[in-house]
């Protein structure tokens, strides 16, 4: 049972794909950069052993003393494993490599699926006063992504605007469908977002008519174009929204996240002097 006493619980969103290149750390990234922007406070869990997400947010690699592999085996303290980054009430659970060999470390490990819940519900979180946390998952369906979607209350799906995207969702769907009846009977799908669409391209307008068809509601009205800004930020380190705060992209993103916060409103963060 939830404690009465506590504030009020961020709202907890897995950004998943197993299929890799279709957008997934960008969406993360930049989503959590545009609610900031609308004054949520908001956590990014990096939980891809790439690391890009913290890459991508300025947190350099020698700065990720602990990471989300330390949170999740080692039980780190939150307060030592979150990173401010340069974006006002941004932060971020770092990740590294040494998350490549959770999976096999998980299995051993009784409470392995509830790890991450366990972790993003502790008291320690309610100093931090978020609104939402982003779990950017691995381009798999691992022990990993297991715990991002016992540990959420939704999953956001980035789909790309390519030929056979519809076909890998159905894994996804059922692994979804598997952990509601397992583990977290009160998850549920957020959306679907489409990713890298191109106007101009027959078949990226046939994808979505496909998936509006096949999926109704489920698709986000928001469509994140290819753009050329959005694919050139993270090598500054940055989101969209700062490297070029006019660009399609980051308009795009903006629109994805009112979409979001007018399903799940949220108090904006008083600015402290």
């Amino acid at each position: 049972m939830s404690d009465p006493s506590r504030p009020k619980q961020p709202r907890i969103i897995a950004v998943a794909n197993q299929k890799g290149g279709v957008g997934k750390t960008t969406t993360a990234i930049n989503l959590a950069a545009a609610l900031a922007e609308l004054g949520a406070r908001v956590l990014l869990v990096d939980l891809d052993p790439q690391g890009n997400a913290s890459t991508g947010l300025g947190i350099e690699l020698a700065d990720r003393r602990l990471t989300t592999y330390d949170l999740l085996l080692d039980e780190a303290p939150l307060e030592a494993v979150i990173q401010p980054s340069a974006i006002a009430n941004l932060f971020v659970c770092p990740a590294n490599a040494d998350l490549s060999s959770a999976d096999m470390e998980l299995v051993a490990n009784e409470k392995r699926s509830f790890l991450l819940h366990d972790a993003l519900r502790q008291p320690a979180m309610d100093s931090f006063n978020l609104n939402f946390i982003l779990i950017d998952c691995p381009p798999s369906l691992s022990l990993l992504t297991v715990n991002a979607m016992v540990a959420c209350h939704s999953v956001l799906v980035p789909l790309q605007s390519e030929f056979f995207a519809l076909e890998g969702l159905s894994q996804l769907m059922l692994t979804v469908r598997e952990v509601r009846q397992t583990a977290n009977p009160a998850l549920r799908i957020e959306g679907v977002v489409l990713t890298m669409y191109d106007g101009r391209n027959r078949l990226s307008q046939q994808v979505e008519t496909d998936a509006r068809e096949n999926l109704g509601d489920l698709v986000f009205r928001t469509i994140i174009p290819r753009n050329v800004r959005v694919s050139e930020a993270p090598s500054f380190a940055l989101p969209v929204l700062s490297y070029d705060s006019a660009s399609k992209g980051s308009e795009a993103y903006r629109a994805l996240a009112a979409e979001l916060t007018a399903r799940h409103p949220f108090e904006p963060v008083q600015e402290t002097a």
